[in-house]
């Protein structure tokens, strides 16, 4: 069990250059000290384990990968559960398209706007939501 308040979940798949760079923008990020009860959880899509998880999740699209969202650490029962986005149908500037409606979270834009690429902006925007929840 981790000593960390909230996991990130996030998904993606091997040889992914998206998925890559959204690994190494959360790994940058939670090197900060201001992010140290946050830890990452990777979920390949190209796994059993990975599809499984997809699926519990029940809010991202697989055409919109690689993704995210943010669980913490219920204090009551010990387990960790998805946060729930307080404005789903108000995505924040820094987000935009690419907030997911039910979870805290992110996932992929391929909208001519959106350009395919979750920014470290967004990212830290998302986690920032994460914590004032």
């Amino acid at each position: 069990m981790s000593d960390k308040t909230y996991q990130i979940h996030v998904f993606g798949k091997p040889g992914c250059a998206k998925c890559h760079t959204l690994q190494g923008r959360l790994d940058d990020l939670l090197s900060e000290p201001e992010w140290s009860d946050f830890e990452k959880i990777y979920h390949d899509l190209e796994t059993e384990d990975g599809l499984v998880a997809f699926c519990d999740a029940e809010c991202l699209n697989p055409q919109r990968v690689p993704g995210f969202y943010v669980s913490k650490l219920d204090p009551t029962t010990g387990e960790q559960r998805p946060l729930v986005n307080p404005t789903p149908d108000t995505p924040d500037p820094a987000t935009g398209n690419s907030a997911l409606y039910t979870w805290v979270g992110l996932q992929t834009d391929y909208s001519p706007a959106g350009r395919g690429v979750l920014t470290p902006r967004m990212i830290e925007s998302t986690l920032a939501k994460a914590k004032a929840l």
